[in-house]
């Protein structure tokens, strides 16, 4: 193990030692800050531990929720502190926070000329991986399994089974070099799709949480209040935000000015979407939607950049034009790393907290666990369902290419939580669903593509694609 692996353990066992001493200390001072820094070392800590989870090729986010899950019901061990830390004011924040910058990078990470490119195929196993889903959540298992909830509740089931998670298929795929695949095409931009499918669905499900029973009419009305708050911020913004990005460059070129404006558009798109009614994460993942790197061209190019175009400056003409390729790719990718520090303090602050409000005691009833299960199975059966309408592609690869649920089916459930609507039990079994096909998803992935490459395959189809 290396040193960095021992230190994690230390560092918890370092930090639970001050905890012991971290009431009194409160009580003696009533400093409720200090205390909120000891809460969010905890998580961060707990959220690095988790990640070990990646040394046996599982995706962090599992680490990260089972972390979340332990410091959540610590009082099981006779620690009480967990349910002061979820009651913290600035925890609370912070996961919030870090589901707005999440949002704000799967957004980055998508175009809306991508969306225009994979055509027709992946449109119809979005629209399919969405309504099949959400339909037996919210129609079929929820008032089966779950009965006596209020109709809410299972809006918010249907709504988390729609999810798919991006960016775990999308790593599958990169690892084993399928990216380029027709397959890998169709599921990443029926994925995009599908989450903007999702965040409409959660803005009409949030407005009914909130609003109680609405009229037909009325969701109608919501329905299109997102699609002209999508489609104005996507419009609008691409209008202004490169006049914008200049009137930011001309106080300063520097990385930090280029990320003031990038973080400032996703905090006031999500101001905006949620005066409107739709949840913040809705605005978030329009700004990301809005911000090409076109708009950044009056800040300073990345210092790395130019260092290495001067290292090549006396190599062959051949060279220099392929290291300049090399080195354009990674400038245009500038603004999602310098994001990656932001995410990676603010997003385990959300899975982790996320975790922790699965409660034990749900999971240790046998029937929750069989609810779960049950719900799972109709999870996976209704994205599956999708790759029939991939055409002439592998059905079974796009389909559990759609399978795992990831961080967006978690921001559902954790919406749902915060309004009240979500209890304890629905929330675990919704965790339990989003861990188990976001579990057992990448083998059977791995498993398919190595059975597409076996010799009894036709020749072109195994032919080795290369990563991008």
């Amino acid at each position: 193990m290396r040193a960095s692996a021992r230190a994690a353990p230390l560092l918890a066992a370092t930090t639970l030692a001050a905890l012991a001493w971290a009431p009194a200390a409160h009580a003696a001072t009533s400093d409720a800050i200090a205390q909120s820094f000891l809460w969010v070392t905890l998580i961060l800590v707990f959220a690095k531990l988790g990640a070990l989870v990646g040394r046996l090729r599982m995706p962090v986010v599992l680490g990260e929720l089972v972390a979340g899950m332990v410091l959540g019901n610590l009082a099981l061990a006779g620690l009480g502190f967990g349910k002061l830390i979820e009651a913290d004011g600035v925890v609370q924040f912070l996961a919030q926070l870090g589901a707005v910058i999440l949002l704000f990078q799967l957004g980055l990470e998508s175009s809306v000329s991508s969306m225009r490119r994979v055509g027709a195929r992946a449109l119809w196993v979005a629209v399919i991986g969405v309504a099949l889903p959400f339909t037996l959540g919210t129609y079929v298992v929820g008032p089966w399994l779950l009965p006596g909830m209020p109709f809410a509740a299972y809006l918010f089931l249907g709504a988390a089974m729609t999810a798919t998670s991006v960016g775990i298929t999308g790593r599958v795929l990169r690892d084993l070099g399928a990216l380029r695949s027709s397959e890998a095409q169709i599921v990443l931009g029926a994925a995009v799709i599908d989450d903007v499918l999702g965040l409409i669905i959660l803005s009409v499900v949030a407005a009914i949480a909130t609003k109680g029973s609405v009229a037909a009419s009325d969701v109608a009305w919501i329905v299109v209040q997102a699609v002209l708050f999508l489609a104005g911020a996507l419009v609008v913004g691409q209008r202004l935000a490169p006049h914008i990005s200049r009137l930011f460059a001309r106080i300063h070129t520097g990385e930090g000015m280029k990320l003031t404006f990038a973080l400032s558009l996703c905090l006031v798109f999500a101001y905006l979407a949620h005066l409107i009614g739709l949840a913040p994460i809705v605005g978030a993942f329009a700004a990301g939607l809005v911000l090409e790197e076109v708009h950044f061209i009056a800040f300073d190019a990345p210092k790395i950049k130019q260092e290495v175009l001067d290292a090549v400056a006396q190599n062959d003409a051949q060279t220099r034009r392929r290291v300049a390729k090399v080195m354009d790719a990674h400038a245009d990718r500038h603004l999602e790393h310098l994001l990656e520090p932001v995410g990676h303090l603010l997003v385990p602050i959300f899975f982790v907290y996320a975790g922790m409000h699965v409660k034990l005691e749900a999971l240790l009833d046998p029937q929750v666990v069989l609810i779960a299960a049950a719900i799972t199975v109709a999870a996976i059966l209704g994205k599956l369902a999708s790759g029939l309408a991939a055409g002439n592609a592998n059905r079974w690869l796009v389909g559990w290419g759609m399978v795992p649920r990831g961080e967006v089916g978690l921001i559902f459930a954790f919406v749902g939580k915060s309004l009240g609507v979500v209890d304890d039990a629905m929330f675990s079994v919704i965790v339990v669903v989003v861990m188990a096909t976001t579990l057992v998803t990448p083998p059977i992935l791995a498993w398919l593509l190595q059975k597409r490459a076996s010799p009894l395959a036709p020749v072109a189809e195994r032919a080795p694609v290369t990563p991008p």
